[in-house]
């Protein structure tokens, strides 16, 4: 708490100084979900403070297609955007273009989820600071388990099961476009984390280890493979195929699945007024992958970053602050979900009432699966990209498994070659 005070206090001495010299300040916000709007609501009230400006840049949602663009600007020393927000994955690939924010957020850092800390450092330096966590979950509908008597899947088999039963079930009713199970298929970063989640579950690792060896290739990675590639146009729809998280919550929420996989903010969005299936969904880990395997959530969640190549860096790194201080994290919780990366709100009493599992997700954090990020430094993205699209030809039915994840060993050593930095 004191930390927090004397952050406030900071702050508020920034704020008063920067008011005499208004700049105006551009901001990248993704627009998933509620993301937009929340986003806004808090630069506004940051502007409203200090007399500045803010203008939020339009970026894809699709977070490969974000993170081209953004090292597109960034390698051009542009200074288009001030602020990005950035996936927990990118902090090393963009180091070399984020300002050091050490001395101006190490007094708040401590207050945050350690793994969450540890993707906003790179070689002992604070590159971004943490704004929201995130893990994939799995949400279920409540009503149908109840119509079905089905308890809540513990294992991938168990949903397999029940979600063709329930599907089958609800097609009998006439409900010809129910499907059992929704998630993210397409090829890009969102199809790694799924993928990772089904691997780590069986108990086949996190396709490179912590020393830096590539560990894909083994039995249990097929096995898991092999799961998921069989869900396809069985219990999940063709078009999974290119699904992102707003194609998969879309089916969802109109209420045409039992099953989705998706992040936290589904969460305030499936409870929204206009909401089909408003009252009717629960929220739990994700499968094991069997009686030996493990619940595996990827690691995500979003850091705000500040570019080298501001004009106007202090106004900038004030705006950080800002947006990830308690107070900002506490209001996006309660208005959009988005989970705090500062361990005190996860007792919060008002954040508690707008989302009753957030007392569980700071275990199904602390355990969440983190991508090879760290090891693999500069290189992260195309091990991603040779991981995904590997996985998509095995999903497509390109490839069987253990042939896909052969290839894929091979070409994750060539990246290798010349170290993972």
């Amino acid at each position: 708490m004191p930390r927090l005070i004397a952050s406030l206090g900071l702050a508020a001495g920034i704020l008063a100084s920067t008011s005499a010299w208004a700049v105006e300040i551009s901001i990248s916000c993704s627009a998933l979900g509620k993301e937009y709007e929340i986003c806004k609501q808090g630069v506004d009230a940051w502007a409203k403070r200090t007399g500045n400006t803010v203008k939020i840049v339009s970026t894809p949602n699709s977070a490969t297609e974000r993170l081209a663009l953004y090292q597109q600007l960034l390698a051009a020393g542009a200074s288009d955007i001030d602020v990005f927000q950035i996936d927990v994955v990118w902090t090393g690939i963009l180091a070399d273009h984020l300002m050091d924010l050490t001395a101006k957020g190490q007094a708040d850092i401590d207050d945050h989820l350690p793994a969450m800390v540890e993707t906003s450092r790179v070689n002992g330096k604070l590159m971004a600071m943490p704004w929201f966590a995130d893990a994939g979950l799995l949400y279920y509908r409540q009503d149908l388990l109840d119509k079905y008597k089905r308890p809540v899947p513990q294992t991938w088999a168990d949903l397999t099961e029940t979600a063709r039963m329930i599907q089958d079930g609800e097609r009998k009713d006439g409900r010809g476009d129910f499907w059992g199970y929704v998630w993210q298929g397409r090829a890009y970063e969102g199809l790694t984390t799924n993928a990772l989640e089904w691997v780590a579950s069986f108990g086949g690792g996190a396709i490179v280890d912590d020393k830096g060896e590539i560990t894909i290739e083994n039995p249990k990675a097929t096995e898991a493979l092999k799961a998921a590639a069989g869900w396809v146009g069985t219990i999940t729809p063709e078009g999974v195929l290119n699904y992102t998280e707003e194609e998969s919550r879309g089916v969802f929420q109109a209420g045409n699945a039992a099953f989705m996989r998706n992040w936290p903010y589904a969460w305030a969005l499936a409870q929204g007024a206009d909401s089909t299936i408003k009252g009717k969904v629960g929220i739990a880990p994700l499968p094991k992958g069997g009686a030996d395997g493990r619940h595996a959530g990827t690691l995500g969640g979003q850091l705000l970053a500040v570019s080298k190549y501001s004009k106007n860096a202090d106004a900038a790194t004030d705006l950080v602050l800002y947006l990830t201080s308690q107070q900002e994290q506490k209001r996006r919780a309660v208005e959009g979900s988005f989970n705090p990366t500062i361990v005190a709100l996860y007792s919060d009493a008002d954040i508690a009432r707008a989302n009753p599992f957030i007392g569980d997700l700071v275990d199904v954090f602390t355990n969440a699966v983190a991508r090879p990020a760290t090891v693999t430094g500069q290189n992260y993205n195309k091990v991603s990209t040779e991981f995904f699209n590997a996985v998509h030809q095995v999903l497509s039915k390109r490839a069987e498994p253990a042939q896909a994840l052969n290839r894929l060993d091979r070409d994750l050593k060539r990246i290798k070659r010349d170290g993972w930095k």
